[in-house]
């Protein structure tokens, strides 16, 4: 059977691309090398995220350039309407790469399924239309390995966050895996959560977790951090030290200093709707930890383990009765510029040494 270029790449090397975009790219070279007058293409698939519904890629054929454009699930609140994800989006674009109709092909046995779409320096002839039907027909296996690929990269980083899941598909899905890291480490939980559990209805203490969450975990990635895991009301979350200490320990600082600021204005909203405020503690530490599998034979758990992460946890209990929201240890303190408040020393359950303590200014 004789195939075409474009159909040949698509049987033998397609599935080992980098990703949709490359395909999308790749695909198009193939396509206009075999003679299609191709102006541009779209590709459009549904995507499993927390955010995000649909990944559009959009690839114009003048220059190779691919963009992307995102479609918001609809049920965040940041996502406005023109946000929200569309299967039209690519076809849209495309009338307005160039005149003419869009081509556009179903990839795949399902209505929903992925879109590739293609628009022409003039319109395709009927042998065209063929042959891009062809393509698409024949793109719905490397298609299928790229979407599995990223399905995989999209759940774990959902629940492991980007560099652990980095690592989790690096390494060995066995005990024993890891590394010693040095971090600036974030402790942090609410207070009074069990009595919040017990007087309000689950939704709304499910609610209320969210918002919690999308303040610090927010503060936390937006400075760079990683949340490591989620420990019922509260959250262990690392800044790993790349370029020396300081940076990653300013990091930190900041991110917490910034959900200080986030819980206040929810706390605000919340008081005008008759809710119970959401108050908090948290604590920073810096030093070594071991970062990497840990479990059962066959269940397994990618986290992070040591002294410090025992130090920080137990310097996030003292909050409450030194009455501070923050607490700062005496080795993140002395990376830092910022100015602390020293509250002294003091012991922490099953820590050997005595731990120098520093709150946020006011």
């Amino acid at each position: 059977m004789h195939l075409s270029s474009t159909l040949s790449w698509l049987v033998d090397a397609a599935a080992e691309t980098a990703g949709a975009n490359r395909l999308l790219a790749e695909l198009g070279a193939h396509l206009v090398a075999d003679g299609l007058p191709l102006a541009g293409g779209a590709l459009t698939l549904e995507v499993p995220h927390p955010l995000i519904a649909r990944r559009t890629w959009l690839w114009r054929a003048g220059d190779g350039e691919v963009i992307e454009a995102l479609g918001f699930a609809p049920e965040q609140p940041f996502a406005m309407p023109d946000m929200v994800g569309s299967a039209d989006a690519g076809r849209r674009w495309l009338s307005g790469l160039a005149p003419g109709p869009v081509h556009e092909d179903t990839i795949g046995p399902r209505i929903d399924g992925p879109t590739l779409g293609w628009i022409g320096t003039r319109p395709f002839t009927a042998d065209e239309a063929d042959q891009l039907r062809q393509a698409a027909r024949f793109a719905a296996a490397p298609l299928a390995a790229l979407a599995s690929r990223a399905t995989l990269i999209a759940a774990l980083e959902a629940y492991l966050g980007r560099r652990s899941a980095a690592r989790v598909l690096a390494s060995p899905l066995r005990r024993n895996t890891g590394e010693s890291i040095e971090a600036a480490l974030l402790f942090a939980d609410l207070r009074g959560f069990t009595a919040l559990s017990e007087h309000h209805p689950p939704a709304e203490v499910i609610a209320a977790l969210d918002a919690w969450f999308d303040r610090i975990a927010g503060a936390i990635h937006a400075f760079g951090g990683e949340v490591l895991k989620f420990i019922g009301d509260g959250l262990l979350a690392i800044f790993p030290v790349t370029a020396g200490p300081r940076a990653a320990c300013e990091a930190a600082l900041r991110a917490v200093a910034a959900a200080r600021v986030g819980m206040a204005h929810l706390d605000a909203g919340r008081r005008k709707r008759g809710l119970p405020q959401l108050a908090f503690g948290a604590a920073l530490h810096l030093g070594e930890v071991h970062w990497g599998n840990i479990g059962a034979a066959d269940r397994l758990d990618f986290t992070a383990i040591g002294s410090a992460v025992n130090l920080v946890s137990r310097l996030e209990g003292l909050c409450k009765p030194l009455e501070q929201t923050v607490l700062v240890s005496g080795a993140l303190a002395a990376e830092v510029d910022m100015p602390l408040v020293a509250l002294g020393s003091y012991e922490l359950r099953g820590i050997a040494q005595p731990c120098a303590v520093f709150a946020l200014p006011d």
